[in-house]
């Protein structure tokens, strides 16, 4: 079964807002089918676990109509907003209060009951998969969100390759659009997106996402806007990208220049700060900084950098951003069972031992990390420089908003980020070039 796109369009030009001293401006999006401006990133799909004590397991859905001559069939469902998922199965009964407020906890989630709705969305898309008569694998997704799949037309997952990058013509022309609810001006609204799946056979794992993303116009300067990088439709973390004139089609933006939520985005020699989505109204926010770019805390190039401490995971020692004034510092994002932060190890150790310590330091932030394995390796990979463990209590990869692994900022003496996510011989020349400064 076949539906047309219905896009989200916001009737109306930029206001501005006073709220609590704020000074927001509220601009209207257009949705847009495929990746556009942004790179794709994917997903994994799951299948509903089978065991008793699942925490989720009376969220799962209901559906009926797979295929009768297919075997070895699952059910699953893809989110299209998690939160909603959540807070609506918390009201029904079907997650329990002490999950609920774990999973707040684990999310440093707030709920924001304006944003959200009491009464249920269809915001999961279920989907079965089996062997048809053949042997090959076969998936069928629930498209128009009736719970039932025998409307539903049976197909093979695309065919990813190693590096699963795509592009707009191959994910639209194996999209299936499918149907899920939002809130729009506080009331239900069912809409339409493509929903990508792919095969990566190296893995034998099922991916998605959904290829559309937003646009936005402010003071004559055009914006696209992606939520969660394309694996939700929640808009959650959104993702603003300022588009140049001299872009040319199908060209993507350095990764280095999108805005994360709350980062900021300079327009017309002004800054704003990137506030979110508010899906409800269809609209960007953005808050303008009476602050200069000096005087601002961010991740991005060209800002200074938060203040962090905490405990040399060897040493006991304290450690913090304000001793290293003066110092230019690598701060390096890892986990323990990071392929690619692994594969830097060389790289930073030849920094370690031939830069000048006293113009440059290594700080490596462990995240999401047995310790005992983090023991082993600093002792099997004769690990010298400084290793701070992220917890509860200093919050660094929070406070960072890191996302993935390994990511690295270049900080200068005075503390303002100069480069970022820099890797093996490019980081070498960089730091060695300012070392002869």
């Amino acid at each position: 079964m076949k539906f047309q796109l219905l896009p989200l369009i916001a009737i109306g030009v930029a206001c501005s807002l006073s709220c609590s001293g704020q000074h927001l401006v509220e601009l209207p999006l257009t949705q847009q089918d495929g990746y556009g401006y942004f790179r794709s990133a994917l997903a994994g799909i799951s299948t509903y676990s089978e065991e008793e004590n699942d925490p989720w397991k009376k969220t799962h859905l209901s559906v009926t109509g797979a295929p009768k001559n297919w075997t070895d069939v699952k059910y699953g469902d893809i989110e299209t907003n998690m939160l909603q998922t959540v807070y609506q199965n918390y009201l029904l009964g079907n997650i329990t209060k002490e999950w609920y407020e774990e999973l707040q906890k684990s999310w440093d989630w707030v709920p924001d009951t304006l944003a959200l709705s009491k009464e249920p969305l269809k915001c999961k898309i279920a989907f079965a998969m089996g062997k048809d008569p053949a042997g090959v694998m076969n998936m069928v997704v629930d498209a128009n969100n009736n719970l039932d799949l025998s409307d539903d037309i049976p197909f093979v997952p695309f065919k990813l390759s190693p590096t699963g990058r795509l592009t707009d013509s191959v994910a639209l022309s194996n999209a299936i659009q499918v149907s899920f609810e939002r809130l729009g001006n506080t009331k239900k609204q069912l809409l339409t997106a493509p929903l990508f799946i792919g095969h990566l056979a190296e893995y034998d794992a099922f991916m998605y996402n959904f290829p559309q993303y937003s646009i936005a116009e402010f003071k004559g300067e055009k914006m696209a806007v992606c939520s969660d990088g394309f694996t939700s439709l929640s808009y959650t973390n959104a993702v603003v990208a300022l588009i140049p004139d001299t872009l040319k089609k199908d060209m993507k933006i350095n990764p280095d220049r999108l805005i994360e939520k709350n980062e900021f985005i300079e327009v017309k020699g002004e800054l704003y700060r990137n506030v979110g989505v508010n899906t409800n109204k269809n609209t960007l926010i953005l808050e303008k900084m009476a602050q200069s770019k000096s005087e601002l805390y961010s991740t991005q190039v060209g800002f200074k950098a938060f203040p962090f401490e905490g405990s040399d995971f060897v040493t006991a020692s304290n450690v913090s951003s304000s001793s290293l004034k003066g110092k230019y510092v690598l701060l390096d994002f890892w986990a323990v069972w990071c392929g690619p932060c692994i594969q830097e190890l060389p790289h930073l150790k030849k920094l370690q031992e031939t830069a000048d310590k006293d113009k440059f330091q290594i700080i490596s932030i462990v995240a999401e990390s047995p310790l005992d394995q983090l023991k082993a390796m600093i002792k099997k990979d004769s690990i010298t420089w400084t290793q701070i463990v992220s917890d509860d209590s200093n919050k660094i990869k929070e406070t960072y908003g890191i996302q993935g692994y390994p990511t690295t900022f270049l900080i200068d003496p005075d503390g303002v980020i100069v480069a970022k996510n820099l890797r093996g011989k490019d980081l070498e020349e960089k730091i060695f070039s300012l070392m002869k400064k």
